[in-house]
């Protein structure tokens, strides 16, 4: 058996802000159709429409989760959603990290750490992303840019890494139909798995999702490295077509 083939494949559906009611009920009726899948799938949905996705998948293999939580249990936070609220929506797993809401809230690598930490304390699985910009790659930075990133989270979680998802994403390949080729992606991978079997060996069986414009046509090149153990998939998961094909590349 393969160190690949001992660790959870996953496939995650990042709708960012995107759905609406009618649409989400059309898309997670033709995943509910395709399904099942070998690999473990879930869809990470803007938080009004929680109860509705949740309801929507009751009972069935595919699961939901949230795209962010706040770093406090409760209290003066106006807009913030805590882990304890998703966790009454049944909610599996949250995401945090993104790029985008460090580029654009300012959400230092502490801060993702301690949002991790809170995800835990509810009951819910973390996927912790990291990734470099365009300009940090070229400069030779990608190593420590994420190596750092994912060392604020060990830091703060300690062993209880062990339980978490890390999903890689090259900020400079969201949404931009620019991807890492297999090698860059198994690379960067590779160095994030050594990081954390520096910690623990059970460590090294942390999935690692690549995200970055993941398409049915590359997700099976993707997926065959042996590092890569799933997707963190954005545009591509609001197809259900498109979505349900690279879910079935994972397996």
């Amino acid at each position: 058996m393969s160190p690949g083939d001992r660790r959870a494949r996953l496939v995650v559906g990042n709708w960012k802000m995107n759905g609406s009611r009618a649409a989400n009920a059309a898309l997670l009726g033709a995943l509910k159709a395709a399904s099942p899948f070998a690999a473990g799938v879930a869809v990470c949905v803007p938080a009004p429409y929680l109860a509705e996705v949740g309801a929507a998948l009751k009972g069935s293999a595919i699961a939901w989760g949230a795209q962010d939580c706040s770093s406090h249990d409760a209290g003066a936070f106006t807009g913030e959603i805590s882990a304890a609220m998703l966790a009454e929506f049944a909610c599996r797993y949250v995401i945090v990290g993104h790029s985008e809401r460090r580029a654009l809230h300012g959400e230092s690598d502490r801060l993702v750490a301690e949002k991790a930490a809170k995800a835990m304390a509810a009951g819910l699985t973390p996927i912790v992303c990291v990734g470099e910009t365009l300009a940090e790659r070229e400069a030779g930075q990608m190593a420590a840019v994420v190596t750092r990133q994912l060392g604020a989270a060990i830091e703060l979680l300690g062993y209880a890494i062990c339980d978490t998802v890390v999903a890689y994403e090259p900020v400079w390949a969201i949404g931009t139909g620019k991807t890492a080729s297999p090698a860059e992606a198994e690379a960067v991978h590779a160095e994030l798995r050594a990081r954390l079997a520096a910690l623990d060996p059970r460590a090294a069986a942390v999935s690692i999702l690549y995200g970055g414009s993941v398409k049915p046509d590359n997700a099976a090149s993707l997926f065959s490295q042996p590092n890569i153990d799933g997707g963190l998939i954005g545009g591509a998961s609001l197809n259900a077509e498109h979505f349900a094909a690279i879910c079935q590349a994972a397996a």
